[in-house]
């Protein structure tokens, strides 16, 4: 029997990370999925290899144990040990430690299970983590097995991917389709999205192995900047252009706003940086039941004329006369 490494077969250190496993899994199973290779033994095999190494490589105890193996693998090939002649018996439940054992037949016929021992897992798995005894009763080290077949239910990995939206779009709400696995689907983003927010579509990940639940596919918002508005949370900050009469005199300016444009009201004497709080203009708030919305905050910018021509400036040096400060 041929020993597996792991480690090797996911592209990673035997001292990575659980995190870096899974990233290393994600991307190899996105690769060689039977989904995206249809008909490939190749890939399906090499589908098998990844699920049978990350089965093994983010489980603590299947972990260490296999490390000890591994430092006996290795010490046996530094010492020229035959591979053939390894002792395998310490490895595997209800063996004798201290034989030695060679064998190339099917292994179930060592457990007495025959012609299960050809299902998802290799005999190296199923010798080191795998009961064939109990596996006909549902039963076996780490997990439950489909009843009689010796495989693993595993449900399929979630899967996500990123889209960008308008904040118009994130306002009131919108749809993409996409193509995920060589299907088209077609997620609903709901009003308020948040740049960085999540989507969850249940279903729509990778197939379950063999046959378990698929897992779910999760949206990563990002949502554009925009030209006009600034949104913190879900209030929207921009700024309103002012003329100075109407920041001296008092009067209404026209405001665009994500809903249609609405009028302000100016106070007479309203100064540059003076903010104006409109309730309920800003972005929806995701998951309320009410309808509710974040505010809009405008902060007043007054636009003083570049040019002037003689009777206004007249009067301006009149005003300032007046002022006082002529």
């Amino acid at each position: 029997m041929e020993y597996r490494d792991y480690y090797q077969i996911l592209g990673v250190g035997r001292d990575a990370n659980e995190q870096e496993i899974k990233r290393a899994y994600r991307r190899l199973a996105r690769e060689f999925h039977p989904d995206l290779n249809p008909g490939d033994k190749q890939a399906e095999e090499k589908f098998k290899e990844i699920n049978e190494a990350h089965e093994v490589l983010t489980d603590s105890a299947k972990r260490a144990k296999y490390d000890q193996l591994g430092a006996s693998w290795q010490q046996w090939q530094r010492t020229g040990g035959d591979p053939g002649q390894f002792d395998w018996s310490q490895w595997f439940g209800g063996g004798t430690p201290g034989g030695t054992y060679q064998w190339h037949g099917d292994l179930g016929d060592l457990f007495g299970g025959g012609s299960t021992a050809g299902g998802a897992f290799s005999d190296f798995f199923r010798v080191v983590f795998g009961d064939m005894g109990n596996a006909s009763q549902g039963q076996t080290m780490g997990g439950s097995f489909r009843r009689g077949t010796g495989q693993r239910v595993r449900r399929g990995e979630d899967t996500e991917t990123s889209v960008e939206i308008t904040l118009e779009e994130a306002y009131s709400g919108t749809t993409r389709l996409l193509e995920q696995g060589g299907r088209r689907v077609r997620v609903k983003i709901p009003p308020g999205a948040r740049d960085g927010s999540k989507v969850r579509v249940p279903g729509k990940g990778h197939s379950g192995f063999p046959g378990g639940a698929t897992g779910d596919l999760f949206l990563k918002i990002g949502v554009q900047s925009h030209a006009v508005f600034r949104r913190e949370g879900d209030d929207l900050f921009c700024t309103v252009d002012v003329d100075l009469y109407t920041a001296v005199l008092g009067g209404q300016a026209r405001l665009k706003t994500l809903d249609g444009d609405v009028t302000l009201k100016i106070p007479s004497g309203t100064h540059s940086g003076t903010t104006f709080r409109l309730r309920g203009k800003g972005m929806p708030k995701p998951r309320s039941r009410d309808g509710e919305h974040g505010d809009l905050l405008a902060t007043v910018q007054v636009c003083v004329p570049d040019s002037l021509s003689e009777r206004e400036r007249e009067l301006f040096e009149e005003l300032a006369q007046i002022r006082g400060m002529g």
